[in-house]
């Protein structure tokens, strides 16, 4: 892994990008707002790769944040890493964009527990409890779409995190209070996910290949609402227009 690996993460109002290895990122960048992810990734990447004199073809590869997330920018940073991808032969690994922001505050927190959670609307978060060592990420709540207090209802006595971060924390500070005994912790007070995804994708428990990018998929943590609406009103599973009819 000692490579330099392009790292992409868009499942917040926060879409960042950045190139390195495990050890250190070497030029990163971000912007926020989920209106300028589709037109600012691509410049992103070209960005980043001119600030460490790369170009695509020296890549090792590129790590991509895994959702759960927005919806839509989760399939902004996915379509420009798989396009990348293809176009330079370059392996592509995902991680869970929820881990790479609880892994931002795990510096100094290391082997207890740490919960991110993103704001999935309806009163409910994106979240998941993960534990930290140096060479390996322990699952301890794996992503699911709850409210915070059924989030520390169905997570084990043992995993209760000593801190929360993320907009769906940060949107339920109280609920968060009450389940780690610690106020809620921005993204904006951390660094960038994609800068963080450089140091997890070689850890075990951390990342998963891709060995068909271009029929992977991130993990969105529900259908978007429009596919929501849909299924609604006809009572049944919208289509899959990549699978055959009949």
């Amino acid at each position: 892994m000692s490579g330099r690996w392009l790292a992409i993460d868009t499942a917040t109002e926060i879409a960042s990008v950045a190139v390195g290895s495990p050890a250190g990122a070497e030029a990163g960048a971000f912007v926020r707002g989920a209106r300028r992810h589709a037109a600012a990734i691509v410049q992103l990447v070209d960005h980043v790769l001119t600030q460490a004199g790369l170009r695509p073809a020296d890549l090792e590869g590129i790590v991509i944040g895994d959702g759960p997330g927005s919806f839509t920018g989760l399939r902004i940073g996915w379509a420009a890493a798989k396009g990348l991808a293809q176009e330079a032969a370059l392996p592509l690994r995902a991680v869970p964009s929820l881990m790479a922001a609880a892994a931002a505050v795990a510096g100094r927190l290391d082997s207890v527990p740490v919960a991110a959670c993103y704001d999935a609307l309806r009163g409910q978060v994106y979240g998941a409890v993960y534990v930290f060592r140096p060479d390996e990420v322990e699952t301890a709540l794996a992503p699911a779409v709850a409210t915070v207090a059924e989030l520390a209802r169905v997570a084990p006595p043992l995993v209760r995190p000593r801190v929360v971060v993320g907009d769906g924390a940060m949107r339920y500070p109280d609920d968060i209070l009450r389940w780690s005994g610690a106020a809620p912790v921005p993204l904006e007070s951390l660094m960038p996910n994609a800068t963080t995804l450089l140091s997890l994708f070689p850890r075990k428990g951390a990342a998963r290949s891709l060995d068909d990018p271009l029929v992977a998929e991130p993990a969105y943590g529900r259908p978007a609402e429009a596919q929501a609406k849909w299924e609604a009103r006809h009572g049944r599973p919208l289509p899959d227009p990549s699978r055959p009819s009949g």
